[in-house]
């Protein structure tokens, strides 16, 4: 089988799986939270186009992460699947000029629609909810891990099919960059549940200028560090990529 075969029976079996892990929570019942969630949509939607170059890979990190995790722990499967789908299709629309990549877009949405279903279904697992813990603590910690491995794993199996370079040295490239920013993405998420809890979830949202600042600290960052770039080439994915 030629690299273009493996590529595309890669892509192939990746739309299969979002469309697989989505299925249930599209088809299960579920309470709606309208306002809320077009709030929340709407934020990860224009901080998907605030994005990071990192250095060395093609690819570039956006700042919405915090707003897919406040989805997933605070609205039904499926808005938070719509969610993280919307505005990986934002994040991912080529700016003026730009060449549009069919390919790209499909493994993109895919891996998402794919990662946010079963960090969703992770959250909202029934024996996580029978430990009746206080807080939702675990199950953030949970939902970011999930949500984690499900995006950088399929990248980096792209990338080592497509470029023909290890795959357990490209993902492991890919934590060192962007495992600290799921963990900050977390403690953000947290911040929003606390607040939220107490002055309401309209106020909580307020913490876009607080992503702003993240996204224009990586930007400064990562821009002295592009001196030094690292070989791997990596696609464009959602928090990991594009």
């Amino acid at each position: 089988m030629n690299n273009t075969r493996r590529i595309q029976t890669f892509i192939g079996a990746m739309t299969l799986a979002g469309f697989g892990t989505a299925a249930y929570p599209a088809s299960a019942g579920h309470t709606l939270h309208l306002y809320f969630a077009a709030a929340v949509l709407a934020l990860a939607a224009v901080t998907s186009r605030m994005k990071v170059k990192l250095p060395g890979i093609n690819g570039n990190m956006s700042v919405n992460l915090p707003f897919l995790l406040t989805a997933i722990v605070n609205l039904s499967a499926a808005e938070a699947v719509f969610t993280a789908v919307v505005s990986t299709a934002v994040q991912c629309w080529p700016r003026k000029n730009a060449k549009f990549n069919p390919q790209q877009m499909t493994f993109n949405l895919s891996m998402m629609a794919f990662a946010s279903s079963v960090a969703s279904l992770a959250f909202h697992a029934d024996w996580l909810n029978r430990m009746q813990w206080n807080s939702t603590t675990p199950g953030l910690v949970l939902a970011t891990l999930t949500l984690f491995l499900g995006q950088t794993m399929p990248v980096a199996a792209i990338v080592g099919i497509s470029e023909g370079k290890p795959v357990g040295h490209t993902w492991w490239s890919l934590v060192q960059l962007s495992f600290p920013y799921y963990v900050v993405s977390a403690g953000v998420t947290s911040m929003v549940e606390t607040v939220s809890s107490h002055l309401g979830w309209g106020l909580a949202l307020a913490v876009f200028p607080v992503m702003y600042g993240i996204h224009r600290s990586y930007r400064l960052y990562f821009s002295k560090s592009a001196e030094t770039p690292r070989t791997e080439t990596l696609v464009r994915a959602t928090a990991a990529g594009a």
